[in-house]
This record gives structure tokens, C-alpha cells and sequence, in this order.
């Protein structure tokens, strides 16, 4: 099926947010449509391009954004990703989907990667615009995987220095930032060596991501737990794709917040680790959300 991709933009609490959106080229009817955004720092071009395409192709309508302070949106201080900011750029996202010809707006669905698969679990347990959620290797308890990947001394000295750095910035302090990724052994937010590769590679291939994150950010990550919530969706349809070894969202802290979570429901179980979901495993994590969409929101 062919298809055809525009720039967008729409307001989110006084910034622009700015996108594209894909819509199948033969039919200009309203499409039930996916609303869609990246994970922690990452910018749409990163791998958002792919899932969009092939459901376009499936016959959705797709809305892929970058939330405020990143990509081509607006919003200074750059590199600032707060949870709570980015699941309202999502509600926006949907309010201007729907005032779209191409949208359909009693069919709006969402679709969120990594960090964004959290925001989705949050988005959909209070929006009930919301008709059907695909949600990939969410995070969804964000102090535990601090607490796993962090010794308690190290943990301990990380909030230190964030009270500093809160009151200094309450004190008219200058804005603090840290790397997003780094080589072995360099200080940064995501130190796996499987971040590094994967964040190297998505920014060698676009112009508009900076490896730097607002200090604030990693304070607001690890206060989000957004898998407190998962029992909220319900009656709207979720599917969750975990990843078997993900051990940067933890596969087991996502099957747990899977069973709590009510009907209707469905999880699928792919190979690999996190990114392999945009890798080797993308034809198995687009074919699942695909599935799903096409059961609930065609």
C-alpha cells in the first residue's frame, strides 16, 4: 500500500510539538489512527519511522511526534524529560489527531516504545479517548531498575546530589545536564553497553538528537512508576510486548505489572534484549501491534 507522510505541528502548554502524519495514499477517508512517540531522549527519526510505515501500510492513519524539548519541537531547556510533560504532549497529540480529516476520532490508538511504553500504560488508564494500547518493552517502575542497576552507596550519593542540585536551581542556579549514554565506565544516565551501541547507532543516522539530559530528568525518573496504574486501562484493550532478556526495563517488572492488569489484555513474549525490539525483533513486535490494532480499532 502506498502512502503519504506530511510535516505537522501542534500546541502542547505553549510549545509546539511537531511530527508527521502518515496516511495510505488510494483512500482519503478518516482512518482510525495511531498516535506514537519515542522512548527516553530519542527523537522520531530513531526508529519511529519503521513501526509508522508498516502500519500505514496495514491501513491506520499514524501521528508520530516529538515530545517538547526534544527533536524539532520546541522547548528550552533542551534535553528536559519529564514524564509527566511527555504524557501530556500525548493528550495533545490526540486532541489535534482528532480535529484531523484523515483521523477518525472514535478510533484513536497508542503505541509507545521503552520509556513511552510507560507513558502509554499512564495515558490510557485516564484518557478513555484512548481505544487501544500497544505498549513495548515499557518501563513501568522506574525506582526499581535504579535500585537493580545501582549499589545503595552509589544510589544514595545519586540522590545527594540531586537535593543540591534541586535547591541550587531553587536559588537561581545555572541548569545541570549529564550524558544520556556513554562509553564503558563513563558517567551517564543509561550505562549498559547495549544503550551505548544502540543510541550511537539511531544518532549517527540523524542531525537533531544531543546526548544530554537536565539533571531534573533523571530526578522525575526516578520518582515514575507507571505500572501503579496498569489496572486503570481496562475496558480499553492493552497489549503488552516484552522482551525476554530485557535488561534495561527488566522483563520481570513488566510481567508483574502485566498481572495486574485487567481484561482485556494480551501479552506477547519476544526474543532478545530491549533494543532488539527495533532490530533483529522488529518484524515480531510490529506484526504483534498490528494484530491487535487491526482486532480493536478496525
Amino acid at each position: 500500500m502506498v502512502f503519504m507522510r506530511k510535516n505537522i505541528e501542534f500546541s502542547s502548554v505553549g510549545l509546539k510539538c511537531r511530527g508527521w502524519l502518515y496516511t495510505p495514499e488510494e483512500n482519503a477517508a478518516a482512518r482510525p489512527t495511531i498516535v506514537m512517540a519515542h522512548g527516553i531522549s530519542l527523537s522520531k527519526e530513531m526508529g519511529l519511522e519503521q513501526y509508522a510505515e508498516k502500519f500505514c501500510r496495514e491501513g491506520f492513519a499514524v501521528l508520530v511526534f516529538d515530545y517538547r524539548y526534544l527533536g524539532e519541537s520546541d522547548g528550552e531547556p533542551r534535553g528536559r524529560i519529564i514524564p509527566e510533560e511527555q504524557v501530556e504532549d500525548y493528550r495533545n497529540a490526540i486532541s489535534y489527531a482528532r480535529t484531523l480529516k484523515e483521523v477518525d476520532p472514535d478510533h484513536i490508538g497508542i503505541w509507545g516504545t521503552s520509556y513511552s511504553g510507560g507513558h502509554c500504560l499512564q495515558v490510557a488508564a485516564f484518557d478513555k479517548r484512548v481505544k487501544c494500547v500497544v505498549s513495548q518493552v515499557p518501563v513501568v517502575d522506574c525506582w526499581e531498575i535504579a535500585k537493580r542497576f545501582l549499589r545503595t552507596d552509589i544510589l544514595r550519593a545519586t540522590f545527594q546530589q540531586l537535593i543540591q542540585y534541586r535547591e541550587s536551581r531553587y536559588n537561581g542556579g545555572p541548569e545541570a545536564y549529564l550524558p544520556v549514554v556513554g562509553p564503558p565506565g563513563e558517567p551517564c544516565f543509561l550505562a549498559s553497553a547495549a544503550s551505548y551501541e544502540f543510541f550511537t547507532d539511531a544518532a549517527s543516522k540523524v542531525s537533531n538528537w544531543k546526548n544530554q539530559m537536565t539533571l531534573e530528568s533523571m530526578e522525575k525518573f526516578l520518582e515514575y512508576v507507571p505500572g501503579r496504574v496498569i489496572d486503570r486501562i481496562s475496558p480499553t484493550p492493552l497489549r503488552m510486548i516484552v522482551a525476554r532478556q530485557d535488561e534495561e526495563a527488566q522483563t520481570d517488572l513488566a510481567l508483574k505489572a502485566y498481572e495486574k492488569a485487567l481484561e482485556p489484555k494480551s501479552v506477547i513474549i519476544i526474543a532478545g534484549g530491549h533494543f532488539d525490539a527495533y532490530t533483529n525483533c522488529f518484524d515480531q513486535s510490529s506484526k504483534a501491534a498490528i494484530e491487535w490494532f487491526k482486532e480493536h480499532l478496525l
